[in-house]
């Protein structure tokens, strides 16, 4: 059985957890957040908060408690603090912009890049730095993903779009003869 699922998730001030027909909401001051639960997986409301318990302890129902755990957790945190992704980028000619609910991007193709913004994301844009928050963590990570995507870090002279705090390793190249 999971560490993290037999403790108990707090739920914060100004946050609601509720469990109905097999979907479990979170509603909180950013937004509010659902996610179905799993036959296996039990979620229960008490007085010191969110319990996840397996109703057979198979080994796809002691698999999944963890899962769940983190998935509520995370919607707990969501509602009430948020998520943030921080990108960097290298490269000259390569920049960014935010305009209405599109990213418009310049990576060196011969043409540029326009990626939507989903509904429940901001974007905002600086000139080396792209920050995407929001309540939903696995929406902010894929759309991060997505971004990173586009033109992934190249390890001779460091150029594309990473994680802020990522370590590339660089490669050494060709040497002279």
């Amino acid at each position: 059985m999971s560490r993290l699922a037999k403790q108990p998730i707090a739920i914060p001030a100004k946050t609601e957890v509720s469990v109905s027909g097999g979907m479990v909401s979170v509603k909180g001051p950013k937004g509010t957040l659902t996610r179905p639960t799993h036959r296996l997986v039990t979620v229960a409301i008490g007085t010191d908060g969110v319990q996840i318990s397996s109703t057979n302890f198979s080994k796809e129902g002691r698999s999944l408690l963890g899962s769940y755990a983190s998935h509520v957790r995370n919607m707990v945190e969501g509602v009430s603090r948020g998520f943030t992704k921080r990108l960097s980028i290298e490269g000259v000619g390569f920049k960014w912009d935010v305009s209405g609910k599109k990213l418009n991007l310049s990576l060196g193709f011969s043409h540029p890049v326009t990626l939507p913004i989903p509904e429940g994301l901001t974007v905002t844009a600086e000139k080396g730095a792209l920050m995407v928050s929001g309540f939903d963590k696995e929406l902010v990570g894929q759309f991060a993903a997505n971004v990173r995507a586009l033109k992934k870090p190249e390890p001779y002279k460091g150029k594309g779009i990473r994680y802020e705090g990522e370590v590339v390793r660089r490669k050494q190249g060709k040497k002279a003869a």
